[in-house]
């Protein structure tokens, strides 16, 4: 459920209560430890927290015009979620790995006695009593700016190589099937 709101105040403003209380809650506890090179706005129809294009001109890989996403707060249908894109930055596209710090996570939510509804990229929650906010805020406060770009910056270098090194096997395999003529035998009779 993406929102039109062009502001936060209006977003805020445009959820019942019972869950702009939880948001607003959540919201504070990001901003009391959120790294001074991220900005809050409007990003992708929630309350975003990114690294602005003055600090990381190159903006998010997926849409360059973006700014990079850091976390993320909306309001869904059935539960609110929150997108903690810096816990899960580090382990790469092709792994299926967790990164140190969503096992982190895990390991210190699960010590609040809380039960964590966590998807791939995001947590869901219904009530501001299911949020372990001191491990949220550490959460946020573990990854300043500068290290998330950096991060960032190694995943995209190895998605990078990853695909360098798949061109490189692809063009492996069709020369052995060509004998290093550039065509396979199928290809040659379809040309003949």
């Amino acid at each position: 459920m993406q929102s039109k709101c062009a502001n936060i105040a209006e977003y805020l403003e445009s959820l019942p209560p019972d869950r702009r209380a939880p948001i607003e809650a959540v919201r504070d506890v990001i901003l009391a430890n959120l790294d001074s090179g991220y900005e809050e706005g409007m990003q992708y129809g929630m309350i975003g927290y990114y690294i602005p294009h003055s600090v990381f001109p190159a903006g998010y890989h997926c849409d360059p015009r973006q700014p990079l996403p850091f976390a993320g707060i909306a309001s869904q249908k059935q539960y609110i979620s929150l997108y903690l894109a810096g816990v899960y930055c580090g382990c790469g596209e092709h792994s299926s790995e967790e990164t140190p710090d969503a096992r982190w996570l895990r390991a210190q939510w699960a010590a609040t006695g809380k039960k964590l509804d966590m998807g791939k990229a995001c947590i869901r929650f219904k009530k501001l009593e299911d949020v372990a906010l001191g491990v949220l805020g550490e959460a946020i406060r573990r990854i300043p700016a500068k290290l998330y770009i950096e991060r960032y910056c190694e995943v995209l270098a190895e998605g990078e190589k990853h695909k360098a090194d798949a061109k490189a096997r692809k063009n492996v395999a069709a020369q052995a099937l060509t004998g290093g003529r550039g065509k396979t035998a199928g290809s040659a009779k379809a040309s003949a």
